[in-house]
């Protein structure tokens, strides 16, 4: 797997073991714990991903990069022991297939393990190159329909989370958690300003777009997430009471990231008939904000 030039090899990121990997336009980590990418970082800006200092270690779920959550997400349907985010977070995936194309990206793809009593695989198929594209495909393997939901659970790193924000939201209808998932419409770009609940977020956005910014002035940057096979999206932050419940995020991390989170959760469930597939896609992307 071209060794001598060390494009891909196997080492660790900030102490996790991790799939490294070089290209001419980036860096990336992804571990194999969890199908989980770490860092992703384009030639000329810092890591897109934010991982947490004090991530928790295998076999506790990582914290920070892109989490899969599957095939539920958060305790969607679930009973309320069951693991929070899904099954496959915190299970060792395999790794099924490393090319480099002509162009110098990677193409890379991790089967997550087959389970007990869920009749489903899925698949998470990575290009990193100039963009970090991601595709999660679910298989029903059974004779009956099924149904799960699912996300790219993505921490963003940013330079202030109370100074970003995402204009392309204006007008959705959201389900707010911290408000007993009531319905809302947002009014004006998102951000942790908010007046109806400032300085923390956790809403699942519905008939949202497949494309957006995340603007960025303090670190002068726009990332640019594009989606496919969602109409949802999640736009978390604990803010700063609540992140001090978290022994995995430093009491002052808040302000180090957003979770912008392409789902299928909510009132978007995913129904699959007999050998049918459903792909989710994001692609991540970072432009300089233009100096007026």
């Amino acid at each position: 797997m071209a060794a001598a030039n060390d494009t891909l090899r196997f080492g660790e990121f900030q102490g996790l073991p991790a799939l490294i990997v070089h290209t001419p336009f980036s860096h990336a980590a992804v571990s194999l714990f969890g199908g989980h990418v770490l860092s992703f970082v384009p030639n000329g800006f810092e890591d897109l991903l934010w991982l947490s200092p004090s991530t928790k270690r295998p076999p506790d779920p990582i914290r920070g990069g892109v989490p899969i959550c599957w095939p539920y997400f958060a305790k969607q349907g679930q009973p309320s022991d069951a693991p929070q985010h899904g099954l496959v977070r915190a299970r060792q995936w395999k790794l099924t297939h490393a090319e480099q194309t002509v162009a110098g990206e990677w193409v890379i793809a991790l089967a997550a393990p087959v389970l007990d009593d869920v009749p489903m695989t899925v698949m998470h198929t990575m290009r990193i190159g100039r963009a970090l594209e991601q595709a999660l495909t679910t298989v029903n393997m059974s004779q009956e329909t099924v149904r799960f939901t699912q996300a790219f659970h993505t921490y963003f790193k940013v330079g202030d989370s109370m100074r970003v924000s995402v204009n392309e939201l204006d007008t959705l209808s959201y389900s707010d958690k911290f408000d007993d998932f009531n319905v809302h419409t947002q009014r004006g770009a998102w951000h942790l300003n908010d007046p109806r609940d400032p300085g923390r977020s956790d809403r699942i956005y519905m008939s949202a777009p497949n494309r957006f910014e995340l603007v960025d002035p303090a670190l002068q940057r726009k990332i640019v997430m594009t989606t496919e096979g969602s109409r949802t999206l999640v736009a978390w932050n604990p803010g700063e009471e609540a992140v001090k419940g978290f022994a995995d995020i430093p009491d002052t991390s808040w302000r180090d990231y957003v979770c912008l989170e392409a789902a299928n959760c909510g009132n978007e469930v995913i129904e699959l008939g007999t050998d049918d597939s459903h792909m989710l896609r994001q692609t991540i992307s970072v432009e300089a904000l233009q100096q007026h």
